[in-house]
């Protein structure tokens, strides 16, 4: 469990490191999850939806993820499995609610 932990941490640091390219265009990507060597992401922004973003996971995000993280094996953005989208989901809910809770106390 660690060393998927792990992998986990590196994924989101290299992520980070593709973010900047993506916001250049308006877009953004979001980390989704791992699991079996598939990285699973959303694509946000103006790339939500744009007809460029299968080609820009293939052709850039799976590509550094695969040479910067060891277990990767492939990037998804569809067919993401729902507890995965779920665990998601909660995780953006907590954050959203930390943040409302921060600006205007309970």
């Amino acid at each position: 469990m660690e060393e998927n932990q792990d992998t986990i941490a590196l994924i989101e640091q290299t992520i980070d490191k593709i973010r900047p390219f993506l916001q250049r265009d308006g877009g953004d990507i979001d980390f989704i999850g791992f699991r079996d060597g598939i990285v699973y992401v959303a694509m946000t922004g103006a790339c939500s939806g744009c007809m460029y973003a299968g080609a820009d996971i293939s052709s850039g995000v799976e590509i550094i993820l695969q040479e910067e993280v060891p277990g990767v094996i492939a990037v998804k953005h569809e067919d993401i499995p729902e507890d995965l989208k779920q665990e998601y989901e909660a995780k953006q809910l907590a954050q959203y609610k930390a943040k409302q809770k921060a600006l205007f106390g309970e």
